[in-house]
């Protein structure tokens, strides 16, 4: 009886924690709708063809790559914590960003996949699947080394963590290396521009591949969520209901990496993500992956719709890309995260 009890507690909880994350969600992508240099006012479907260009063409695209981004991020990073076993595990303390970032400014500083926007702010795609793949390499570069040197020397959770933080400064020094020796100097600063990470740079056919990317990523995630749960309890209990856990740990590392790369060759790269939202959802509702996973990516989508926010308007007219802000969050997060020990449990 107080089995059941306890079982409708934990239901009411997360049925409160989803209201209230869903209605700080819908209030972000509001005020990101309608905040800017340009007021839309409350209503946004009335004003005049201006309003419309600004909403559809400019505000619309930010919100939706935000959105995109914000919960495929969170939701690799609590797939990478479980089948690593490590709470600091995410796509960016792993180098898994700092990786798809070295491939994509491969492919644009060196194979001329991108040419500096109109603006000279930005950079535009020549072809839209060359710098994805890229980026996806390089992620899977970065898996494989840090993967590989745990087989071998049979690390501990936290060591491999060590090693995704050295593969990730060994990439952006390879990046900053790329950028030091390219020809085009205002392509130099143009992708060193995009190393900030900044969700107003995707447009409509850019937003379609990540959206699709990131599905088939996430419907995969949902698929084994029970997978996951069994994860939890150690390799024996997994193998004794029918898991193998090296091809899931495997699955969800690539697919992880892919969701990752791909956001990051459009966007830059954005940090910490991947370690605050699955970790402020384990906190109020615990490790339970089938609403770990949703409520991850609703959350991180909500941190990034936030911090783009802030970002627009704390100097505005100037604009901090959503990278910088969401470092500033995430650091101090690492930070408390260590000081409480989660590093070894």
């Amino acid at each position: 009886m107080n089995g059941i009890r306890e079982y409708r507690r934990y239901r009411k909880r997360i049925a409160v924690i989803s209201i209230i994350l869903t209605l700080f969600f819908t209030s972000m992508v509001y005020m990101s709708l309608i905040t800017g240099a340009y007021g839309l006012g409350p209503n946004l479907l009335i004003g005049g063809r201006i309003a419309h260009e600004i909403l559809i063409g400019i505000r619309l695209p930010r919100v939706l790559s935000a959105i995109i981004v914000g919960s495929a991020i969170a939701i690799a990073g609590a797939v990478m914590q479980c089948v690593l076993r490590n709470p600091l595990a995410s796509p960016y303390t792993l180098g898994v960003s700092q990786g798809a970032a070295f491939g994509a400014s491969f492919a644009i500083l060196v194979l001329g996949a991108g040419v500096v926007h109109r603006t000279g702010v930005g950079v535009t795609f020549l072809n839209p699947y060359v710098i994805p793949f890229y980026a996806f390499l390089g992620a899977v570069i970065d898996i494989i080394v840090v993967l590989g040197l745990a087989r071998i020397r049979n690390m501990s959770p936290e060591a491999i963590v060590l090693a995704g933080v050295a593969m990730g400064a060994m990439f952006h020094a390879l990046t900053m290396l790329l950028q030091y020796f390219a020809v085009n100097e205002v392509l130099v600063a143009a992708s060193l521009f995009w190393m900030f990470g900044d969700v107003g740079r995707p447009y409509y056919p850019e937003i379609t591949i990540m959206t699709v990317v990131v599905a088939v990523a996430l419907a995969c995630f949902v698929r084994r969520r029970w997978d996951y749960n069994s994860l939890l309890l150690g390799d024996d209990v997994a193998k004794s209901v029918g898991v193998e856990p090296s091809r899931v740990r495997l699955e969800g590392m690539i697919l992880a990496s892919l969701a990752t790369s791909v956001c990051v060759s459009f966007t830059g790269i954005i940090g910490f993500v991947g370690l605050i939202a699955p970790h402020i959802i384990r906190i109020t509702i615990g490790g339970d992956y089938r609403y770990l996973l949703p409520l991850s990516g609703l959350t991180g989508s909500a941190i990034v719709l936030a911090a783009d926010l802030l970002g627009r308007t704390i100097i505005s007219p100037a604009i901090i890309p959503v990278g910088i802000v969401t470092s500033f969050i995430g650091a101090p997060t690492l930070i408390y995260l260590l000081l409480r020990g989660e590093a070894g449990r």
